[in-house]
């Protein structure tokens, strides 16, 4: 989640400068994300072919030797968490619209005070999308929860379980061995976890997430 949090923020902050073609850009970043899941999944699972996929070509060009990526037990999560930053664009959108919702009368001020351009981003343009960044991160973290078409299809929890995500193995439970009271028990756990998760980030909301309509009230 952070690394997906970071770069949906620096592609929103690159995306919202008055760069020429910038809209066909925007389009270019947001399509992956609504692309099917299973489409999503036999595209990856050809990036990361160990005999002719992409990643291993890419890898050659630069003198390293070829990985198994989705077939290592070492790799296979971190293959995961790179084929998660391909879907990118549902957050990035929603950054980009808290972008635009900032007030240029900031920017204005603080470029009278002589800030830089990092002190603009760290003292105005992250308070202001602490609301946006609390959103990305709760639907984040919630959808990390529930990883399962990408691994079924690409993996189905190997190579030795090391892929075998939660609800993975839920359905394994019960579905493949026929245990539906096991994987029912598994779901309500699944739920409680996820319910605490988010109580709790909305607990320490009021700690960071700066809310300008509270303030000035």
């Amino acid at each position: 989640m952070p690394l997906h949090l970071i770069t949906a923020l620096l592609a929103a902050v690159l995306l919202n400068t008055n760069v020429h073609g910038k809209g066909i850009y925007r389009v270019i970043f947001y399509v992956p994300s609504i692309m099917p899941a299973v489409a999503n999944a036999f595209l990856w699972m050809w990036i990361f072919n160990p005999e002719y996929g992409l990643a291993n070509a890419l890898l050659h060009v630069f003198g390293l030797p070829p990985q198994k990526w989705l077939f290592s037990e070492e790799l296979a999560k971190p293959s995961f968490v790179i084929m998660g930053l391909w879907g990118l664009g549902s957050a990035m959108i929603i950054f980009l619209a808290g972008l635009q919702g900032v007030d240029p009368v900031l920017y204005e001020a603080a470029e009278i005070d002589g800030a830089t351009a990092w002190v603009k981003f760290w003292r105005i343009t992250l308070p202001m999308l602490t609301p946006v960044l609390f959103f990305n991160l709760t639907m984040g973290i919630i959808g990390s929860f529930q990883v399962f078409t990408t691994a079924y299809i690409a993996t189905g929890g190997g190579p030795n379980n090391a892929a075998l995500f939660y609800v993975l193995y839920i359905y394994r439970q019960g579905w493949e061995f026929a245990k539906m009271g096991y994987a029912s028990a598994l779901a309500w756990v699944l739920f409680v976890i996820v319910l605490l998760v988010t109580l709790l980030q909305f607990r320490m909301a009021g700690r960071w997430v700066y809310y300008e309509a509270e303030r000035a009230g």
